[in-house]
Parts: C-alpha cells; structure tokens; sequence
C-alpha cells in the first residue's frame, strides 16, 4: 500500500486566508487533521486524495459567534443546519442561558425549559427531550463530554450568568432577592473554576420582554435580569482579570443603564479593558439609525482615552421573523400580547378566556395603537425615528406565510383589510372564492381599524395563521455597511433559537454575498471578519489557514453565491429529532465542500455517510485557560 505525504490535496482554489490579505490561487494540503503545506503548485500524486477546486473559494471554517444551540447538540451532535452552510465552529452558552451545570431541577423547577421556552420561543416538548440528554452536573464535566459524543463542529461555550445565579441560589431566590455577599463569592469561585476550564467568558441578557415559562413565575424575567450592578460587576472583574470575554444585549428600556454598563469595557474607569461582545448592530425597520448611538458609544469606549473593547454583533441578511398568530418573540414586549404568549401551547381555552376579557381587550387596544397615532410624546418619538417599543405593527409590512385562506398568501394584512372594507362596504366581488367570502362574513362591521382586524384574526383563528415581517435590515440598504464598521463583528445567527420564528444559519452566507457584491477585497476582509477576528477576539484556535492550524476549511461556489437569496430559500419543515417543525435554510450549492478536522462532512447537496455517527470536532477552550487544548 502506498504511503502518501498527505492525506488530502485541494488544488487551484482562490484562497481566502482569513487575514484580510488578497486571495491566492494556490494549493493546499492536509495531514492528520491539520494544514501542512501550501504553495503554488503541490505534486498530486504526493495525496490520498485529491480535490479539485477550480473555480471555487476556499476559506477557513466560518464562526457562528452566537447561537442557541446548547439545546441540539445533545441530541444531534452533527448540528446539520448549521455546518451546511459553511460553519465550524459554534458559541453557545448565550444570552446568559446553557446548559453547563447540567438539569439544575429542584423543588418542581425545571430551569433550563422555563428559561429557553419564551425567551428562545422553543416549545416545552422539543426542551424536555433535550434535557434528557443530559448526564453531567457542573462545568468540567460538560466540557469533558463533548469527546464521547458524535460532535460535527467545534463547540466553545460562555458561562450563562442565569444559570450560574440558579446553580447557587436555587431558581426561586435568584428571582426574588439579592445575593449574599457568601453566594456572589461563590458564584464569583464557579465563573473564575470554568474559566480556567476553558469557557470563553460570561454571558448576560438585558433585553426586556425575556419572561420565564413556568408557575408561578410567568411574570417574571430571567435571573440574570435581577442582577445588580454590584453584582454585575465583581462578577465580570474575574473575567477581567482572566482576559476573558463578556457577552451580554442591551438593557434598551433604560439607555442610560445600558450606557452605564457597557461603559464596564472600559480600561480607564476599571484598571484594565473588559472584552465585549454586544448585541445587536441592525438597521430596524422602526428605528433606521437605532445602532448609530450604540456604535458611536462604542467608538468613544474603545477610544485612546478610555481604553475599552467592545463590539456589537452583526447579521448578514435582513431579520425576517414570523409569527403564528400572536406567538412570536416580537410580541413578549407588549404587555397584553405577553399575557397571551404566557399561556401554555395548548391552552386555547386560556387564550380565548384573556380574548374576549374586556380589561385585557381595552389594554391590546391601547398597546397595539401606542406610539403609532394620536398627540402625544410616544407618537413623536415614534415620528424622530426613535420609538418607544420596536413591535412592528404596521399592516403593509407584515405579509401572510401560511395563511387560514389560501388567496391571502403573500398578501399584506394591509391589502386584506382594505378588501375586507371594501367587502363590508357592499362590494360582494372583493372576495375571490367562497373561502375568503366566509372569512369575510366572520370579521365584525364595520371593521374599524387594525387592532380591531388582528385581535378578530386571533379569536377566530389563535395560532393558525402564519406571517412574517422584517424587523431589520430591509433589503439589506445598510447590512454591508455595518458588517464593516470598525466597531461591530459579523457572525451573529441566532442559530438553534426560535426555532418556529426565524432561521439565520445561512447569514454568514448573506455576508460573503454582500461582500461579494462589491468587490474580491471585500470578501477577503469579510472572511477575516467570519473567521480570524471572532476566533482571536474570543480566544479560540480556529480560523486561520496557516501551516499547523487545524484543518477546517469552506469551498464556496462564487457563482451560485451570487445567485443565492436567503429569502426564498428559508423553509418551516419538520425535523424528527425534535418530532417538531423548524425553520431551517437551504443554500444547497453555494457550499462546495466543508471538511472539519480534515475531514470531508458536506459536499454540495449532502453530508458525508458517516457524519453524525463519530467526533470530528472538539470543544475548544478558550486560549489562556489553565486548560488550554
């Protein structure tokens, strides 16, 4: 049997390094999972294997800097969706959520599924299989045993501040009063332990509309949320002191706070700088220069003077989200609406009870029509570009996705409800089949106006019907633009959450695609800013192509990228793993090839006969741990 110098040899590919620097047509080998050679000509016949990339991209593994996908990998360790689109390497642990202490069940508790049910819009039975999984019950041991599982990609995890707060307080203190100084040193002694294991740093969440799932809570948010700034900061001086990362959202209904809390990045005012990783840099539909105050703080903080060094996480596609009726995660920030999500998936009748509630009427009708009529200060900031709430509600923008009648599909709610006016008016041809004239005789006259036509579509209907909306970067005007500024990161998917509302596993995709739409320049500082900037950021040893890396490497058919729309190509389709439907992506095509550790894992339409079946990837601990791969 012939010895071969390599095991694999990609020829003629434009190599995108990962530096910035301008792509090369070169060739590349690899031998026992790592890149060892790369020049302009390497002899084939030195290969087990060759493959010929003529034509295409070749780049390292893309990062998905944040997902949710602490709750799949457990039960499908090949994490399917996301490495088909070119990624290697997933973060998980965010939005202070995971599930590194293991099931933390006490008391009749079960925070893992009460925290991830509303705040990642996962329903209950798809949460509960996957806490099934779990074997483990602190920090080292969750890290361990990512080696004795069938894992695809690279795994690296922040520890999730809401479950740190659980795994000492218990789930019922950690919302309903302050630490002890006893158990914030104790939480202070569990974040410092699984840093020095290997975990990128602490995650944290200020968004608003974050509630827990379960009785008698669901009024309450997630614990991280109870968190003092006190608190908040003798925690994230033991990442300081570590170098570590702190991954948090913003606090938006108090801009002032969130300020005050970002302004812990900051070198001057602390002793030394704090890594930062913020969500989020969109152009909102309701609020187009929203990001501009956030990147301006940004640039001030990692300014000369105070010495900071933070970021805001960037999509690379608009963020198209959908809803099934009111269950959505646009819906959890107004207060009525919240009230409806809080109910169980399957009690309609509790639905109905709030629906036809006269109190809970009057106040859907107030929060549906805040900010958006009338003379007042919330109409005129909503008019400045600055609104109080980001829900949208406008009728023109949310378009039917699976609609209760088939004509409405693809239609606005503002196109049927001017026919339905138009209907009720007398005009009897408005309705298109016997179906929409049916609809059409159930809605109460005279319609009124569009709270009216949504809270009649809910009664009639509760979750079965099905829109979208884009509640950023609307047609991309603005997407490259932030990808590029020098104060935000590309690579945030949200990949594994919401799993019935929206699916960004291909966004990284969207990135190279608008790169790609300006120049081969672009694309190379944007495959830097996929790849080496995250993995340098976050300490992790990935995504670079020089000789000794390990081998994860992306082949990208340039010409089918630029064919590929992200749009037309989301799909809500079943998966079996979680005996549930979810949103997924399919870009079929664009990715050529995908090897992680040397290996071949995808090729074009399909996956390798036995991915998901042995480890290929690993979890990587973060570079400056005491236990450092």
């Amino acid at each position: 049997m012939a010895e071969f110098l390599w095991d694999t040899l990609i020829q003629d590919a434009l190599v995108f390094d990962g530096t910035g620097n301008k792509p090369q047509q070169v060739d590349l080998a690899i031998k026992d999972g790592k890149v060892v050679a790369r020049g302009s000509v390497l002899a084939p016949e030195m290969a087990a294997e060759v493959i010929d990339a003529r034509g295409k991209w070749l780049t390292p593994g893309l990062l998905d800097i944040h997902t949710h996908l602490d709750i799949e990998v457990d039960v499908e360790p090949g994490l399917p969706e996301a490495v088909r689109h070119g990624t290697t390497t997933v973060l998980i642990g965010n939005c202070s959520m995971g599930t590194c202490f293991g099931r933390q069940q006490q008391e009749g508790q079960d925070p893992i599924v009460d925290c991830f049910t509303r705040v990642e819009n996962i329903p209950k039975e798809v949460l509960v299989k996957c806490t099934e999984k779990i074997t483990w019950d602190n920090t080292a041991d969750y890290m361990d045993h990512f080696a004795d599982i069938p894992l695809g990609p690279n795994v690296a995890s922040f520890v999730p501040h809401s479950m740190l707060r659980i795994e000492v307080m218990g789930l019922q203190d950690s919302i309903s009063r302050a630490p002890t100084q006893a158990e914030l040193n104790k939480m202070c002694e569990l974040l410092g332990r699984a840093l020095d294991e290997g975990y990128m740093g602490l995650s944290t969440d200020g968004l608003p509309f974050h509630y827990l799932a379960n009785e008698p809570n669901k009024d309450k948010r997630i614990p991280t949320q109870f968190a003092s700034y006190k608190e908040m900061k003798q925690l994230l001086k033991v990442v300081r002191d570590k170098d570590k990362v702190w991954q948090t959202t913003p606090i938006i209904e108090k801009r002032i706070k969130a300020f005050k809390y970002f302004s812990l990045t900051s070198g001057l005012l602390h002793g030394k700088p704090l890594k930062t990783s913020a969500l989020s840099a969109l152009e909102f539909a309701l609020m187009p220069k929203g990001s501009n105050a956030f990147l301006g703080f940004a640039r001030l903080m990692n300014s000369k003077l105070f010495k900071g060094n933070i970021h805001f996480q960037a999509l690379g596609t608009n963020f198209r989200v959908w809803a099934d009726g009111i269950v959505s995660p646009l819906y959890e920030e107004l207060p009525s609406t919240c009230q409806l999500i809080a109910k169980e998936y399957d009690d309609r009748e509790g639905r109905m009870a709030l629906l036809h509630d006269p109190a809970w009427v009057e106040q859907f009708h107030h929060d549906w029509s805040a900010g958006r009529s009338g003379w007042n200060l919330s109409h005129l900031k909503t008019k400045l570009g600055v609104p109080d709430s980001l829900v949208v509600r406008e009728f023109d923008m949310l378009v039917f996705d699976g609609a209760p009648v088939t004509e409405w599909d693809g239609e606005s709610f503002q196109q049927v409800f001017d026919r339905l006016e138009r209907f009720q008016a007398g005009d009897a041809s408005q309705s298109r089949s016997e179906a929409e004239e049916e609809a059409f005789t159930r809605f109460p006259s005279p319609i009124g106006n569009d709270a009216e036509f949504m809270l009649s579509m809910i009664r009639e209907y509760d979750k079965g019907f099905r829109y979208w909306v884009d509640i950023g970067n609307v047609g991309n005007r603005a997407t490259l633009d932030l990808l590029l500024h020098e104060n935000t990161m590309p690579g945030f998917n949200d990949s594994g959450a919401h799993i019935t509302n929206m699916a960004f596993f291909d966004g990284n995709l969207g990135s190279l695609k608008r790169a790609q739409e300006r120049d081969l320049a672009t694309v190379a500082r944007v495959v830097q800013r996929l790849t080496s900037e995250p993995a340098e950021f976050f300490g992790l040893d990935v995504g670079t192509l020089e000789i000794g890396a390990q081998a994860d490497l992306v082949l990208i058919d340039p010409e089918a990228l630029a064919a590929y729309e992200c749009d037309p190509n989301r799909h809500f389709q079943y998966r079996e793993i979680f005996n549930h439907k979810q949103m997924v992506n399919r870009s079929d095509g664009v990715v050529a090839r995908v090897l992680i550790n040397g290996k071949t894992v995808w090729e074009g339409t399909g996956f390798a006969e036995n991915y998901g079946t042995e480890t290929i990837g690993r979890a990587i601990r973060a570079i400056g741990s005491a236990a450092t791969i």
